[in-house]
């Protein structure tokens, strides 16, 4: 007989991160490259808030949403030496696909391939960067450094900006260190795993 949830699980804690992590993972996508309003996931519900509107023209270059079961605490903001502590959310990631994916709210198995070593407000918010693993199109991909850089650079600008108030009154918050590759991906990923460990106990599933 085949097992299934009777219930929506929360998509933070109730789905798996997948069998291969931290070399593959499952990321769930909140926001698309289509969105003009920032979307989060509701932290006691599970359902999607909206948050905002996008500050600026900038719309998220891949999709983008966060990996089940991951918790950005001590362990993932040993790995940025600026940062004074993680952010206390489950970590990022960015997802690439050749094709056009225009919903939300789906479970998006994605290979790592690096990611992005972002500040906001001192805290590490690291943006994880992966390739849908079905698609063939990026079967050549193995490092961050394999995608064309004007890629990687419209990824870097829009999490450079995104929170960025456009009328000037505040400060930019984000700063974006730098990148990095798969290694360091698949390190902050495992950081991320056991920081949710500690601070929610043995995973649901």
């Amino acid at each position: 007989m085949t097992l299934f949830n009777r219930y929506r699980p929360h998509p933070w804690h109730g789905l798996p991160i997948g069998d291969s992590a931290p070399d593959e993972v499952d990321a769930y996508i909140e926001m698309t490259p289509f969105d003009e309003v920032k979307y989060e996931i509701d932290k006691k519900t599970g359902y999607l808030r909206v948050d905002r509107p996008q500050g600026s023209s900038a719309l998220p270059p891949t999709l983008y949403g966060f990996i089940p079961q991951t918790y950005c605490g001590p362990r993932v903001a040993a790995l940025t030496p600026q940062a004074d502590m993680g952010d206390h959310d489950p970590l990022d990631i960015c997802v690439l696909s050749q094709q056009r994916i225009s919903r939300a709210e789906l479970v998006v198995p994605a290979r790592v391939l690096g990611g992005l070593q972002v500040l906001d407000g001192g805290e590490a918010d690291d943006k994880i960067v992966a390739v849908l693993v079905s698609d063939t199109v990026f079967d050549y991909a193995k490092e961050l450094t394999q995608l064309p850089v004007a890629v990687i650079n419209r990824i870097v600008h829009y999490f450079g900006t995104y929170k960025m108030d456009i009328t000037g009154v505040k400060p930019n918050a984000i700063e974006v260190i730098g990148t990095y590759g798969a290694q360091h991906a698949r390190d902050v990923i495992q950081a991320s795993m056991d920081d949710y460990l500690e601070e929610y106990g043995d995973r649901m599933v």
